[in-house]
Formats: C-alpha cells, sequence, structure tokens
C-alpha cells in the first residue's frame, strides 16, 4: 500500500479523495500530496484536532460527541461522511485517536478509530489497538493504515 498506488489508480479512475484528520494532523494527506500528479486526485483535507473544529468544518453533532467522545468509532463516521460531502470527493477517509503519551482505562494510548467511504465502500468504521508505541509510531501507524483504506475504497470502485 502506498500514496503512490492510490495517486495512480485514483487517476486512472477519475476519483478524487478527502481526508478527516484529527491525531495524525495530516500526516495522510502529506503523504498523497508527496506523489506528483496527486492535485488529479486529491480534493482537500480537514486537520480538525479540536471538537470546535469536527462540528463546524465536518457537521460532526454536538450529541455523539457528548455520548461518545472524539475518539470513537461514531465521531469517525460523522467526519468520513462529512469530508465526503464538504469535498465532494468520491472517497473519504477520517481518522481520530489516541496518539500519547497518556490516554485513560477507557480510551488508552495507540486506539485509533478509522472510517473510510467510497462509491462502491458503504460507510463503515473500525478501531485498531496499535498500543503505547510512543507518538511517533502511532500517528505513522495510523496514517499507514488510513492510506490502506483509501487504497482499498479505490480498488472496489475500480472494480475487478
Amino acid at each position: 500500500m502506498s500514496a503512490a498506488e492510490i495517486v495512480a489508480l485514483c487517476t486512472a479512475r477519475w476519483l478524487t479523495v478527502s481526508c478527516a484528520e484529527s491525531c495524525t494532523g495530516g500526516m495522510v494527506a502529506a503523504a498523497i500530496t508527496d506523489i506528483a500528479g496527486s492535485s488529479a486526485v486529491f480534493e482537500r483535507g480537514f486537520v480538525t484536532y479540536s471538537n470546535l473544529a469536527k462540528t463546524e468544518m465536518l457537521g460532526v453533532t454536538a450529541p455523539t460527541l457528548e455520548a461518545h467522545g472524539a475518539v470513537s468509532e461514531e465521531v469517525a463516521r460523522e467526519m468520513a461522511a462529512g469530508a465526503q460531502v464538504a469535498a465532494r470527493a468520491d472517497i473519504a477517509v477520517a481518522i481520530t485517536g489516541i496518539a500519547g503519551p497518556g490516554g485513560s482505562e477507557f480510551k488508552p494510548e495507540g486506539r485509533v478509530c478509522f472510517a473510510i467511504v467510497g462509491p462502491a465502500t458503504p460507510l463503515r468504521s473500525e478501531t485498531v489497538e496499535f498500543g503505547a508505541l510512543g507518538r511517533a509510531a502511532v500517528r505513522t501507524a495510523a496514517r499507514d493504515h488510513a492510506l490502506a483504506l483509501i487504497l482499498s475504497a479505490a480498488q472496489a470502485a475500480a472494480g475487478p
């Protein structure tokens, strides 16, 4: 899985990509836009580190934040759906998690929630427990996982 594969496949299939990032702070967008030709597929990215940014930019609802917290699959799904709509993108990924240091008994360091949506990928979410690898390693692992989700959605949209 690589950003270059995403750019090549999305360019060939006229697919656009957007991302909504919290704990990765724009690392997914940076990985994609590091590739020459990415302007053909990358529509925009949203770095929504605060809850206010999540609500204002992506339409995450206050009741969802209050009920589940920012690090939740529910919030990740609203982030991805909001990014897809706001960017008018074919594929949108969202990442929200606890890179560390810190965390709690209920939301430990290394927990990252993802959501993905695309033309042939109904909105879905998942949680990955990367563990207390350290802030940089958790963020890198989250970036790579998000890129894999985008590639999978692009492959599904491209057909067999």
